[in-house]
């Protein structure tokens, strides 16, 4: 009995306690809370405000063959511990000096102004007073800490430095909007830099990396982060651009645009059996030309009514289900139709040959009112059939590219509230739907591609230190448009629009290509379609026999001309010419089986007396009259050689065909031009081609045999 009131006095003994030091610390919590909160929320405040998020290196993005398009390069922030322990020692004698140098790296303010402002923040013992707004590079902060005062270090003389990465651009504005944008406000800047578009935007993830944790401290009058979890670096991303096609691309974007004063344009150019981009170019009118401020081929903006490049599409629909064939005739009457209360105009009307046509011929001339009989004809009283079957080629539906912004198609539907007895009929030749630029060029690219339709492609691969680590492959978005044999009647429509339609004029005698002129009238929501302003388009394929590209070309509101085939065409030619000349694998020698062998020596064209020693010293006979001219053209016949005088004007791109390395560069050197070769021997093709304007300095592309 003893022993249990021992236990039980024990257990008591223990219990009190227990509640006695639960008490206490309730207590202590209450007193916590409630007389000295203010005082932790100081301490996490502080500790909060050191504590910093560091980035590690943004990953670069690279064209095709590696060259650099995007990368950061470090820029500094000036600033000044005017309360660092050796700055008393020597600013009243040193301040001047450094006001001096000051005013001479920042030119925007004056000796004086910057005396006035540094003996201001000295008198207030700033500790991280900011010298300048502007970011300075590295060879300008190696100057910089040289200044007086600056010179003495971060503890004598109060000089800090602060490392910030910006986003650049090695080669300037080429294919900026679809590389992208970089925002530091984003999210309040709690992320630091960050990309808002384009590849930044897309592939943020992978080009960022993985953030670290710094505590920031104040070591001898200078704040530095001191590393707690160390950051990862970013990912370098590989597009399919190509540096050098994307300058073609550009410059001849950039030219039709300044030539016939055009709002906007843009030009895509495509691996047709990949989907891969090879260069894409946006150029809108800016502070008195041209620059990349929209990406008018993938963005919202540029999805609009693509006039006559869509009539393949309905062709494809009517040819597919056996509705009409390539050989079949149709009335274009005077190329004009009445249908309800509207009235059809072709292009041409009132000058050009109308009456009856085959299908193929409607479409070599772009009759619109051909086109819209034919779609009348069989789909009039099931407008739907027509429709669906747009549908299920995925052209009411984004490419799915990835990118911010990127365009929402659109295809009137018979259900629609503003469907009206007219639609089906605009339909068939371009109007009523909003396409992007990219998303016609899609589909020309599957009729080239023999049907198989590719999603467009921008990315090869991404880098870590430079192993890949993951690569993208080419994606179908359909095994078929159509039939074999329908495509087969497409791409022979397509080859007559240019050998016999609205773009004969464009024909190249050294290579055959394919595509489909455009010109849609612009639609302003207010006023409707607005007279005289219209959108010229160019689309198709190059070779026509083995398509390796396709193209598309838009100009928005040309001045003086605005037809496809005069504006947008001659982009596209001369985007193609160039491709030539550079891609190898592309063979335009057109040789016959009836050539013989030449007798004679290969001679290159060149300077006139090295050309006649070179005939001396070999015995070649030759004629023609060389007295006057410095420069001469070799021509061959069966018995001897023809020399021919060459006129060389400035500014004017000579022929230098023929010719040696050396000569080639001499003569376009004397012509205001540079010259870039590729390959040895003798100059085989060229591009500007022969006879065309240049501008002094421009770059010449020589390829060599």
């Amino acid at each position: 009995m003893d022993l249990r009131r021992i236990i039980l006095a024990r257990y008591a003994l223990i219990l009190a306690f227990v509640l006695v030091f639960s008490f206490m610390i309730a207590g202590r919590i209450v007193f916590i809370q409630v007389t000295t909160s203010e005082k932790w929320d100081n301490k996490l405040e502080t500790l909060e405000n050191k504590t910093e998020v560091i980035f590690g290196d943004r990953g670069n993005i690279c064209s095709t063959n590696g060259r650099v398009m995007a990368t950061s390069i470090p820029f500094y922030e000036i600033r000044f511990d005017l309360a660092a322990p050796g700055v008393s020692e020597v600013f009243d004698a040193e301040i001047g000096a450094l006001a001096v140098e000051l005013s001479k790296m920042f030119t925007d303010r004056s000796e004086w102004q910057f005396k006035n402002q540094l003996k201001k923040a000295y008198q207030k013992k700033e500790r991280y007073h900011l010298v300048h707004p502007r970011k300075v590079n590295y060879d300008e902060l190696k100057r910089i800490e040289k200044f007086p005062i600056f010179k003495r270090g971060a503890y004598r003389g109060g000089f800090i430095a602060e490392q910030e990465y910006i986003r650049f651009t090695p080669h300037g504005n080429l294919a900026y909007r679809t590389i992208g944008m970089m925002n530091k406000g984003a999210y309040g800047g709690m992320l630091g830099s960050i990309g808002i578009s384009g590849i930044e935007g897309q592939f943020e993830g992978y080009l960022r990396g993985e953030e670290g944790l710094a505590v920031r401290q104040n070591l001898s009058g200078r704040w530095v982060n001191i590393s707690m979890v160390e950051p990862e670096n970013g990912n370098d991303v590989i597009t399919t651009i190509d540096i050098y096609l994307q300058d073609v691309v550009e410059s001849s974007l950039r030219k039709q645009l300044v030539k016939s004063d055009a709002e906007y344009g843009t030009a895509v150019l495509m691996e047709v059996k990949t989907g891969k981009v090879r260069a894409i170019s946006n150029l809108t009118r800016h502070n008195g030309g041209y620059a990349e401020t929209y990406n008018w081929a993938i963005g919202h903006q540029g999805s609009n009514e693509p006039g006559s490049t869509f009539k393949l599409i309905s062709m494809m629909v009517a040819l597919d289900e056996a509705k009409i064939d390539t050989s079949d005739v149709y009335d274009t009457e005077d190329g004009k139709w009445k249908i309800y209360d509207r009235t059809i105009y072709d292009s041409d009307y009132g000058y050009g040959e109308h009456g009856k046509k085959t299908v193929k011929e409607i479409f070599e001339v772009s009759s619109n009112v051909g086109v819209a009989k034919i779609i009348e004809e069989h789909y009039g009283d099931r407008p739907r059939e027509f429709v669906d079957r747009l549908y299920n080629l995925g052209l009411n539906r984004p490419l799915g590219l990835g990118f911010r912004g990127e365009a929402e198609p659109w295809v009137k539907y018979p259900t629609d509230k503003n469907w009206w007895g007219t639609s089906l009929a605009y339909l068939a030749h371009g109007y009523e739907v909003n396409l992007s630029p990219l998303h016609v060029l899609a589909f020309y690219n599957a009729v080239a591609n023999d049907g198989k339709m590719m999603k467009p492609m921008f990315i090869e691969e991404v880098r870590a230190s430079g192993r890949t680590m993951k690569k993208f492959k080419p994606e179908v978005l359909r095994n078929s448009i159509c039939s074999k044999e329908t495509v087969g009647k497409l791409q022979s429509m397509l080859e007559g629009v240019v050998k016999n339609g609205t773009a004969r004029k464009l024909q190249s005698n050294l290579y055959s290509f394919a595509g489909k002129t455009g010109t849609a009238k612009i639609m302003d929501t207010e006023l409707g379609y607005v007279h005289r302003k219209y959108r010229a388009s160019f689309v198709g394929y190059f070779p026509a026999d083995n398509p390796k590209y396709s193209c598309i070309v838009v100009i928005s509101e040309p001045k003086g001309s605005f037809y496809g085939g005069t504006v947008a065409g001659p982009v596209f030619r001369e985007i193609a010419d160039c491709v030539y000349t550079t891609d190898l694998s592309l063979d335009i020698a057109q040789h016959s089986e009836g050539d013989e062998m030449k007798e004679l020596p290969e001679v290159m064209n060149g300077a006139v007396d090295k050309t006649l020693n070179v005939f001396r010293e070999l015995g070649i006979q030759y004629s023609g009259n060389t007295e006057q001219a410095d420069w001469v053209v070799v021509n061959e016949t069966n018995e001897n050689a023809r020399l021919e005088p060459k006129k060389i004007d400035r500014n004017i791109m000579p022929d230098v065909t023929g010719m040696g390395a050396a000569d080639a560069i001499y003569l376009i050197e004397k012509s205001g031009m540079k010259s870039k070769l590729k390959g040895v021997g003798k100059v085989q093709k060229q591009f500007p081609l022969p006879g065309v304007t240049c501008r002094d300095g421009q770059l010449v592309y020589l390829d060599l045999s």
